[in-house]
Order: structure tokens, then sequence, then C-alpha cells
């Protein structure tokens, strides 16, 4: 059976505002921006991040790619390339066609936001609900300015479920993207202490992430996380625009309760109440942040009047994204140790939440537990004072070893014990050979940083190291 394609030739013209040249192309089975990961059949946009992709469009044809996306300025030397929409502004015509995307959808949205949680809750989602129909989301970590209205475009007509992450660094950034969005559902996860750089106070955090009950339908429902000291601020701003506001987490009063909550086996087992219906089931990731956020998921799932059952049977399957919690075996030394990879990103309440997974896990016959710990960024003037706090989490961990890279990392790793304290250096790649070596077998080891820290280089030399090790007994 032949996929319908995803947008005709015909449809684009209107949708990007464009001209042809070249000829007009009969279908695009899929929207790209990245030569490297672009099918035969894609619709390229040459937009522009850290590279022009004007410079991209003639190896997106060499490809096979089915037309391209430019501006008027690189018409000319890029004639005769192949098919082309011609068109003023190439993002802004991504965002058109993002829009006409939802405008033509029949699907149940819910678009996810929160300083910490929103791709694991959105994975989760997206999980859920493809039990019960063709359910479309947003890749990766997908969510600032071009990645929402690429995953826009990329919906199906024939979904029935869409789930979006939106992200902010700056307010209005959200209000911009839930416009496009048009959400059934608008969930906040948490709100923490992040981004501080560009924001004052938790409490603007807390209105910047409440932008986005800003594009709620009509009739539209807000879930929010009952737990955090913002509920209230939260709830307030999005009775102005929902239908209902919902609640989860640990607290009384909430749709969603979490009752209780054990790791077992790297997984999660959770007893909890939604809407008075008491459930007990599996996720396949251990984390209590997890669990938490698995109670937004599935009030989202009741506000799509599923099968509750059958939805939280769905999160047995859950695998975390990649760098946020992932576990894995690696051979050392005669032996094996497990990695706990949270490289992609760190906050003082994700290096908790980080934290907490640590001391869950319990090390092998003579193993130790591990942290490698790099700078959280974007955290402003408090920056020192939140990384040095982070000590007392790191002892009710029962961490048993602390390696730390970056300037502000060396105030928890002064702050710590003595006795844990491993190695400091000023990057990951100076850090990385200190504490490999110290690895050995029975271990647990957690890896943890913010994107601009690098702290993935350490995970990808821990597993080529082991890879090593693992082909050297054979």
């Amino acid at each position: 059976m032949t996929q319908e394609a995803l947008w005709s030739g015909l449809s684009l013209v209107g949708a990007l505002h464009a001209r042809v040249s070249g000829g007009l192309p009969r279908e695009a089975r899929g929207i790209s921006i990245d030569t490297r990961t672009l099918e035969p059949g894609d619709l390229f946009f040459a937009i522009k991040g850290d590279r022009d992709g004007h410079e991209f469009v003639r190896a997106a044809f060499g490809k096979g790619a089915a037309a391209a996306v430019i501006d008027e300025p690189h018409a000319r030397e890029l004639a005769g390339a192949g098919p082309l929409f011609v068109v003023k502004d190439v993002l802004a015509s991504l965002e058109r066609l993002g829009e006409r995307a939802r405008d033509r959808s029949g699907a149940y949205v819910a678009a996810i936001t929160g300083s910490v949680g929103k791709t694991s809750t959105k994975d989760m989602t997206r999980l859920v609900l493809s039990r019960f129909g063709e359910t479309h989301a947003s890749t990766a970590s997908y969510n600032n300015h071009w990645g929402v209205p690429l995953s826009l475009a990329r919906m199906s007509r024939t979904a029935r479920y869409g789930v979006f992450e939106l992200g902010m660094n700056h307010a209005g950034e959200i209000a911009s993207l839930v416009k496009l969005v048009k959400p059934h559902v608008a969930v906040v996860t948490r709100v923490a202490p992040v981004h501080l750089e560009h924001f004052n106070s938790v409490e603007a955090i807390a209105d910047a992430k409440a932008e986005i009950f800003s594009g709620l339908v009509e009739g539209g429902i807000a879930i929010v996380n009952r737990d955090d000291d913002t509920f209230e601020r939260l709830a307030k701003a999005a009775a102005g625009h929902a239908a209902h506001v919902f609640g989860f987490g640990a607290s009384e009063g909430g749709e969603a309760r979490l009752l209780s909550y054990d790791a077992a086996d790297g997984a999660g087992l959770v007893e909890a109440e939604i809407f008075g219906r008491r459930l007990k089931y599996r996720i396949g990731a251990p984390g209590r942040h997890i669990a938490l956020n698995s109670l937004a998921v599935l009030l989202i799932a009741a506000v799509f009047d599923l099968d509750l059952e059958a939805a939280a049977a769905a999160l047995a399957d859950f695998t975390p994204p990649k760098g946020r919690g992932e576990r894995e075996t690696l051979a050392v030394g005669g032996g094996a140790f497990t990695l706990i990879d949270e490289s992609y990103n760190a906050n003082p309440t994700s290096m908790r939440a980080a934290l907490d997974l640590l001391e869950a896990a319990a090390p092998g016959p003579g193993g130790r537990r591990i942290a490698i710990l790099g700078d959280m960024l974007e955290l402003g003037p408090r920056s020192g004072e939140l990384h040095a706090g982070l000590a007392p989490d790191l002892i009710g961990a029962k961490a048993d070893l602390l390696f730390t890279a970056g300037p502000m990392m060396a105030r928890l790793f002064y702050a710590a014990p003595e006795t844990i304290r491993g190695a400091h250096r000023l990057t990951a790649g100076e850090l990385e050979e200190a504490a490999l070596a110290a690895i050995r077998p029975g271990d647990v080891v957690m890896v943890k940083g913010s994107n601009g820290s690098r702290m993935a280089q350490i995970v990808s030399a821990a597993r080529k190291r082991a890879s090593l090790a693992a082909a050297a007994t054979k």
C-alpha cells in the first residue's frame, strides 16, 4: 500500500506564499532542514542555523529531495538545481506550513512545557496515545522557534493525536509557539530555577511557562503540577483561558495523585489515583520525577476519553530519551559497571532528580556510587550558590565518589565532603581520564551536566573503553 503524500506540490504554493522555479513537484513525502537526515521525496527548507541552509540545497537534491524552499537572494545562483519554492523568508514560510498543517488537522492535540521533564513527558504521552490511534509527536527536543513549526509541518492530516513540546529561554517565546500549536490540552510539568540569566525570579519563569495556556482552543484543559510552589500562580493564569484546570502530584487535592512509588529492576512501580480511580502500573524507567509526570500523561488520556487501564499499562514500555536517564551495563576490569547517562542537560531540579536515581541504583559487590558532574549553565548571578547547594543532595544520594568539570562545579566539589572528592578539572575533556580510570566492577556511575558542559563526551569515552575491554576478554 502506497503511503499518502504529506503535501501535494500545488498545496505548497499557497501554504508557503511561494513562486515556483524549476518546475512544480508532484508531492512532498516529508520535511527536512538537514541533509544528513533527509530522505528521498522530502521538501528541504534552507533555514539559517549555525550554517546557512542555502549552502546545502544542491546536496539535498543529490540525496533525492523533491524540492527546496529558498529565499529570493539565492534564487539566481540556485536556478536549475531542481524544483524550487522561492519565498521572502524561509523560516516564516516554515511557520506558515506548520500553521496550515494544524488548521487542516482533526487531531486532538497536547502541548507540553516545563523547566524539567517536558521531553520525557512528551515521549510518554506519545507512547500512550499511539496505543489508541495514529499519533504524531515532535522528535527529539524540537521545541523552539524552528522545531515547533517543523514538527507541525510533518504532521499527517490523518493523525488522530498530536503531541508537541514547547521550550523557551525568554518571555514571549512560548506565546508565539502555542499560537501555532492550538492545543486542546496544555501541560506545565515543573517550574524550576533555570534560565536565570534571563529571568529575575522563579515567579517570572512561571509567568513565561503560563503563556502556554494562551493558545488553548475553546474548552481546552490546563494541567499543572500541584506540588510546585507556583501552582496557584499557574492555576490562576490558566483559569483565564482553560475550561478546567487539573492538578497532578503527591499533594492532596489534585485530580491525579501519586500514592506510592518504588524503584525495582530499573523500572518504577506506581500506585496512583486518577479522578478517584486507583491504578497500579509499571513504568519502564525508574525515577520518582518520571512517576509524577506519568500522572500528567494519564490526565491527558482521561481528557481524551481513553481507557485509563490500557493507558497506564502502555507505560511499561517507556524508555528514557537519549541522555536523560538511559541505563546500560558496561565492561570494566574483568567485570561490569552500570552507567546512568543523564548528560543531555542539567539544572538544579533535574540534578537532584538524577542524584535520586543514583541513590536508588544499588551497586554490585564491592561497587560504589560515582557522580560525574558538569556545570549547570544559564543560572545567572546565583550560579555558584546553586551549585554548592547540591552538596546535601549528593550526601543524601550516598555518593561515594565525586568528579566535577567546569568553573561553577568547583563550588560543589569543595562543598562536598573531602572523603568523596575524586577530581575536579576545568573541562569535561580534562576530567575524562581521571574519572574513567576510577571506575571498577560493581560501580554505578551517573554522568550529568548542561549541554554546553559537554559531559556526553565522557559517556562516549566510557562506552568506547567498555567496548575495548569486552573485546579484550573474548
